[in-house]
């Protein structure tokens, strides 16, 4: 018991510690906090993507995540799908939005490489040419299956990061590796609490995406206490961190 108890209280610290370590870097980027009008926050392109024109004969895929808006950002980042089939000169993009419509899954929202609401976003993984032509049907087919297309709980969800986590499950090609502060990802029912992990590779188990531990090719070894994060990853070696996410983090290129 005490060795439990001493567990919990470094979960805590270092919870607390990474929290903090978001709120800094936040505000040294002076990113959009609470007061800030979402009506006018950055939306432009954040020039991660080639014009879509310029690469018409190459298939790619793509998924990005960004802080979510306002105070939120300190706690988590919002998740989403892109791709382009060959012979297309135009992107696709796919994101679950909670507000405005009980149609949570959302086609072209907005740019597909877009700032959002501020925040700008960065790659978590690509694929072009062959693979990623091969892959986009099954990508459709997994927006469809998608469970919860009417409902959004911002934690411990099912939300967006619930979402691009069904993709990855899904679609294991797409080798999804989640950052620890995508909260939701670890969502499953109470009737489902043991499966893949969000890379589609390994084991998971978790109650409502509060209390689980992932085993994953690109998880590594990952507890969650609370939707707070906390591990190691090998292959690439990585500490995963609540609030923060994936130390080093990934940034790939499309």
């Amino acid at each position: 018991m005490l060795m439990l108890r001493r567990c919990l209280l470094a979960y805590v610290i270092i919870a607390l510690l990474a929290l903090l370590a978001s709120y800094l870097t936040d505000r040294a980027a002076n990113r959009p906090v609470a007061g800030d009008s979402w009506t006018t926050a950055r939306r432009d392109s954040a020039q991660l993507l080639a014009d879509p024109r310029s690469i018409k004969d190459r298939a790619l895929v793509a998924v990005f995540a960004a802080k979510t808006y306002g105070w939120r950002g300190h706690f988590a980042v919002h998740t989403w799908l892109v791709f382009k089939r060959r012979g297309e000169t135009h992107y696709t993009r796919y994101d679950v939005i909670g507000w405005r419509s009980s149609d949570l899954i959302r086609k072209d929202y907005t740019l597909a490489d877009g700032y959002w609401y501020g925040a700008r976003p960065h790659i978590l993984v690509a694929h072009s040419g062959q693979a990623a032509e091969a892959m986009i049907p099954r990508l459709e087919e997994a927006v469809r299956s998608y469970p919860y297309p009417h409902t959004y709980h911002a934690w411990p969800g099912p939300n967006s990061n619930t979402f691009i986590a069904h993709i990855g499950r899904q679609v294991p090609a797409l080798q999804l590796n989640m950052p620890a502060n995508a909260i939701g990802k670890d969502y499953r029912p109470l009737t489902h609490p043991i499966g893949r992990p969000p890379s589609g590779k390994g084991v998971q188990l978790s109650i409502l995406g509060l209390l689980g531990i992932n085993l994953g090719e690109q998880e590594g070894i990952e507890f969650n206490l609370l939707g707070m994060d906390l591990g190691v990853n090998v292959s690439p070696l990585q500490v995963r961190l609540p609030f923060i996410g994936n130390l080093p983090a990934e940034h790939s290129e499309p």
